[in-house]
């Protein structure tokens, strides 16, 4: 299995990114550190707009003009999926407890919600009242993840310390097919496509990378 081909390889506009998600313009970063979300220009790598989360920003996906987070909370960490509109703030009303207080990473693919669960290695679609439907279990724990077309791409690891794949599952056929694709050789956090390339955090290194998607 090969690596994943680095793209580019940034510094993080904070300490220890944590969550990412693009929003067709802009890649959105959530930090570990100082527990804000901070919108970067790709191009130009400059940020646009940061705010305060109400927790630590553990995971993140765009739903149309919004984001929505997964954040902890209180000194026990709880696990909430809060609304965040760009320009507007977090929004208190509409929150979803994570399902058993346990999740991270989220993803969408234009009508559910997936919140992935690292050490239950698996990913819940979620409706918008936080009800389960699908259940997909993996055979790694899981890092974080995106849909791109029709698939999961996962990031993905056996322990958090050594080493880590790009997975792909396909579930769309009832019985997921899953396929690790490539190594990692780094403890990657979140995964975001801009349509071309994947994207994912270093985080001990404090940098955000840019990777090649696989040949299928």
């Amino acid at each position: 299995m090969q690596d994943i081909e680095e793209l580019l390889r940034l510094p993080s506009p904070a300490p220890f990114p944590q969550s990412l998600a693009f929003d067709g313009e802009c890649l959105w970063m959530g930090s570990r550190e100082t527990r804000r979300l901070y919108c970067i220009d790709a191009r130009r790598w400059t940020v646009r707009e940061e705010v305060q989360a109400p927790g630590t920003p553990w995971g993140m996906t765009v739903v149309g003009d919004e984001l929505r987070v997964v954040c902890g909370e209180t000194d026990e960490d709880n696990r909430i999926i809060r609304r965040f509109v760009p320009g507007h703030g977090f929004k208190m009303h509409d929150a979803i407890p994570c399902p058993d207080d346990a999740g991270s990473q989220l993803s969408y693919d234009g009508d559910r919600l997936y919140l992935s669960q690292w050490y239950n290695k698996r990913i819940l679609s979620l409706d918008e009242q936080g009800h389960i439907g699908t259940v997909i279990d993996l055979p790694h724990q899981i890092a974080g993840h995106v849909v791109v077309d029709g698939c999961f791409y996962v990031l993905t690891t056996e322990d958090k310390e050594k080493d880590y794949w790009l997975t792909r599952v396909d579930a769309r056929n009832g019985s997921p097919k899953i396929e690790d694709i490539a190594r990692i050789p780094f403890p990657g956090r979140a995964l975001a496509y801009d349509g071309e390339h994947f994207w994912t955090n270093h985080r001990e290194a404090h940098e955000i990378v840019s990777f090649a998607r696989p040949a299928a």
